[in-house]
């Protein structure tokens, strides 16, 4: 058996992890020509050493450094969140809803004049469409609906950017409205009813699609339905705020946030 291995002195396979020497029978490293116990030449040149093996785990390294890494969640954060992240765009659309009501109380204009939509509007003011979601007749339905808009366009800001509040807003009312109109054309579809509903929808299918991909945020869902039965309320107790525009834009919010969570990834 010892002859067998002697026999195949110098000749290195790849399994190989020793070879032994001729004049001292001691175990060397398959990658020296002499051996360090007596000097003897074990072969002519030490083969190659493969270095795909020992650099691509440092090619490897050097990309795991280069790799961004998030700090350590702080106490109030929540993950997804960017809690310095200020809600301006937000802050906009509540801020331009109470000038429109300022305006309004001045006396020198009326809702209809700002874009209040109360019937089917002719085909070259489909700008209604987008301005009524801004103005309201009544203080308590203005109040629940901003507080609504303030809430959950701040966490959709916060989590997907400035634009996405907006075009929630701005699609959930308008199309709420077009939908009223379309069901009712004598129903007034005025007010932040469906543009609410349709942020909170928004907000609500983006926690319900992470709590199915295994991310609980552990967000308090009973505030929410909450929040949504209320701004439904408001739509029947009031004639100015219509079911209709509610629904549509709770469906309208909701439909959107899938291709947001596509492109916002």
């Amino acid at each position: 058996m010892r002859d067998s291995r002697e026999g195949i002195l110098g000749q290195v396979s790849e399994p190989e992890l020793f070879v032994i020497c001729k004049n001292c029978s001691n175990e060397v490293s398959p990658y020296v020509t002499e051996c360090p116990y007596c000097g003897q030449r074990v072969r002519k040149r030490a083969p190659k050493i493969d270095r795909r093996a020992t650099e691509e785990p440092e090619r490897k390294r050097r990309q795991l450094r280069k790799m961004p890494s998030l700090g350590r969640l702080r106490r109030d954060e929540i993950p997804g969140i960017a809690p310095d992240t200020r809600p301006y765009a937000t802050g906009v659309l509540v801020v331009a809803s109470m000038i429109s009501s300022i305006v309004i109380a001045s006396g020198k204009v009326s809702l209809f004049d700002l874009g209040g939509v109360y019937f089917k509007p002719p085909s070259n003011e489909w700008w209604r469409y987008f301005a009524t979601p801004f103005l309201h007749n009544n203080g308590v339905y203005q109040f629940v609906t901003l507080v609504a808009v303030a809430i959950f366009g701040t966490l959709l800001e916060r989590r997907f950017g400035f634009l996405v509040p907006v075009l929630v807003f701005l699609a959930a009312g308008a199309g709420g409205a077009l939908l009223s109109i379309q069901i009712d054309p004598n129903q007034a579809a005025i007010g932040a009813n469906g543009a609410a509903l349709g942020l909170l929808c928004a907000w609500l299918v983006d926690d319900r699609l992470a709590e199915r991909r295994g991310d609980d945020r552990g967000n308090d869902l009973i505030g929410v339905y909450v929040f949504a039965v209320v701004l439904l309320l408001l739509s029947v107790a009031w004639d100015y705020a219509s079911i209709y525009s509610a629904i549509g834009g709770a469906a309208i919010g909701a439909l959107l946030m899938f291709p947001i969570r596509v492109f916002r990834r």
